[in-house]
């Protein structure tokens, strides 16, 4: 158990039996009235997110969640494997559970799973990565200082905007959580 005043991003609350991960909390401390935590939750296992409004100083029931290191080794066709960084044992996740991380995955990259009696919740990505463009087309002479951009796919699959400069081989920093382009690498 916690109290409302020990919320923070990241943490997953057991709610009603089902399990919430905090993505935005805000103590607000109205003129009258008590204060109260305003909640942002995150669905672990369906991805709905919902609004929940605490009085201050409730408890909630904290999730035991292990986060684990694991690396990416393929995409069987159907799953996504990953080996345990530690006992080498290796899991299978559906496409449901790594999401939009898939789009930012190399093979024997180390990334994050959590997991929650066992069973695995979800792969948590880096709020950066560097990946090489591998295809584009060419900038045109004379677009360049209208600042605009062009459809980029990077070594993963993913299409991604990026400015007319940039040509293949460029290696660029992404956003995971946006999927966008944030500058080049050298």
């Amino acid at each position: 158990m916690a109290s409302t005043n020990d919320l923070k991003n990241g943490l997953v609350l057991n709610i009603d039996k089902q399990l919430w991960q905090v993505l935005e909390f805000q103590h607000v401390k109205p003129g009258k009235g008590p204060a109260f935590v305003r909640t942002k939750l995150k669905n672990v296992l369906s991805g709905k997110i919902i609004d929940k409004t605490f009085n201050a100083g409730t408890k909630v029931e904290t999730a035991n969640v292990d986060r684990r290191e694991m690396q990416y080794l393929y995409h069987d066709g159907t799953d996504y494997v990953f080996m345990d960084a530690e006992d080498y044992d290796q899991v299978a996740l559906s496409p449901e559970l790594v999401g939009d991380a898939a789009n930012y995955m190399l093979e024997n990259q180390n990334l994050q799973v959590s997991f929650h009696e066992g069973t695995a919740l979800s792969v948590e990505m880096p709020l950066s990565v560097e990946l090489v463009i591998t295809h584009t087309e060419p900038g045109l002479q004379g677009d360049r200082s209208t600042g605009g951009s062009k459809p980029a796919t990077l070594e993963t699959g993913y299409d991604i905007q990026v400015p007319l400069f940039l040509e293949e081989g460029t290696k660029v920093k992404v956003d995971t959580r946006t999927g966008d382009y944030l500058g080049r690498v050298k």
